[in-house]
């Protein structure tokens, strides 16, 4: 047993590179609390919150935020930029936004050899991309992030563009109850790493808001992590290490959201039409090396999985119509399912399981 173990934590750390030193930990501690102390300043009384972003962020991944209007979403995503100095771009989704408006376009230029076709990047051609209201705009339009998103880069004409690097894109929403909205397909949906809910302040931090931020101004920011920075805090994720044991659990978890699957839980069975695809399991396990990061650990634990399945699997399960009528939203079956699959797989003793 002690040789197989020794055999996969070999093997992991071949994958990834060393296993993080104690001073690699200080390090990146003090490069996410700068960053975390910038956004708590920019944005008051959501500290979970400010937290999942930037898990988001080291896992490099892509982000949905859900709220009301009004509550600090666009200003959480320029704060961000400020603090990093990343290249910003500000998308407004429109139902008249087209999908050249997104992308960018050719245009007819002069030339010494004749008039010609030049391509003209659009706005996502940035480091940081935010997509306001992603879901006032038409599923053509919203399609149009698809390929981006997940291969970074635009395909226009049959010619293809590499996106920078690196490439993040922020979208808000509202909450699709409201009149002007266009649901997110499945498949855009899946393509954004975390789903969070972005909710009110209580009245402190209102008081707090309306006493120190004149006209609802936020604070002027400075840059307080560069690029090389930003880097090496990518690659100590990527460090982090994750036991056999902690992927497996991934791996189950993700296997039981499907309900004609045998570890699937009662309530998954009776009440979710579609489970998490294998994205989902990608993205617990470079979030969950997020989160054991910013936790000062250099391997991943159980609860670093639990601290993530909710924004990762919420926005990923299909719920069956006969679920609202019995009173479940995807939070309540994301926990149901963290409580019902065990961290350790049961299995029978090998001389009876034939």
């Amino acid at each position: 047993m002690t040789d197989q173990n020794s055999s996969t934590a070999t093997s992991s750390t071949r994958s990834t590179g060393t296993l993080l030193s104690p001073a690699d930990i200080e390090r990146a501690n003090q490069q996410i609390g700068r960053l975390l102390e910038g956004l708590g300043t920019a944005i008051l009384g959501q500290r979970e919150l400010l937290e999942q972003v930037t898990i988001c962020l080291l896992a490099r991944g892509h982000l949905l935020l859900e709220g009301l209007p009004g509550l600090g979403k666009t200003e959480l995503v320029k704060a961000l930029s400020a603090l990093l100095g990343l290249e910003f771009r500000r998308l407004q989704f429109t139902p008249d936004l087209l999908p050249s408006d997104i992308t960018g376009a050719p245009i007819l230029q002069d030339a010494q050899e004749g008039r010609r076709l030049v391509f003209q990047p659009g706005p996502i051609f940035a480091n940081l991309v935010l997509a306001d209201e992603i879901n006032r705009a038409t599923p053509k339009t919203q399609a149009a992030l698809l390929e981006a998103m997940q291969e970074r880069r635009v395909t226009v004409l049959g010619e293809s563009h590499p996106l920078p690097l690196p490439f993040f894109v922020l979208a808000t929403q509202n909450p699709i109850e409201l009149e002007g909205t266009y649901p997110l397909p499945e498949a855009q949906v899946d393509r954004f790493t975390f789903k969070v809910l972005v909710e009110g302040v209580d009245s402190a931090t209102l008081e707090e808001i309306i006493t120190t931020r004149q006209h609802g101004r936020s604070p002027e920011l400075e840059v307080v992590c560069s690029a090389e920075e930003l880097d090496e805090l990518f690659a100590m994720t990527d460090r982090v290490h994750l036991p056999g044991a902690v992927a497996g659990y991934i791996a189950r978890l993700v296997e039981a959201t499907h309900p004609d699957r045998d570890g699937a839980p009662e309530p998954v069975q009776q009440f979710v039409r579609f489970g998490a695809s294998p994205r989902a399991a990608i993205a617990l396990a470079a979030t969950s090396r997020a989160a054991a990061l910013m936790a000062g650990k250099p391997n991943v634990g159980f609860d670093e999985v639990r601290q993530v399945a909710g924004s990762v699997l919420g926005h990923r399960l299909i719920l069956d119509y006969s679920a609202r009528l019995e009173g479940w939203t995807t939070p309540q079956m994301v926990a149901a399912l963290v409580e019902a699959v065990p961290e350790m797989a049961r299995e029978l003793p090998g001389d009876l399981s034939g």
